[in-house]
């Protein structure tokens, strides 16, 4: 159920990030509306299946596809 749950939460954050250079963590959030533990989840699922390259920029979490 859970491996479920963070495969669908993935798929909306790569929606999020699609088409575009990357976003931070407070504007994929806005734009799936998903809570930090929800995506959390979902970051470690595309990190897990290397399709996604985190950094910090100014002290928040940044994310872009690779």
């Amino acid at each position: 159920m859970l491996k479920e749950k963070a495969g669908v939460i993935a798929g909306k954050i790569w929606e999020a990030l699609n088409g575009n250079e990357g976003k931070t963590q407070k504007q994929i959030k806005k734009a799936t509306k998903l809570v930090d533990k929800d995506f959390f989840l979902g970051l470690g699922w595309l990190l897990r299946e290397d399709k996604i390259e985190t950094s910090e920029v100014e002290g928040e979490l940044f994310v872009k596809l690779k």
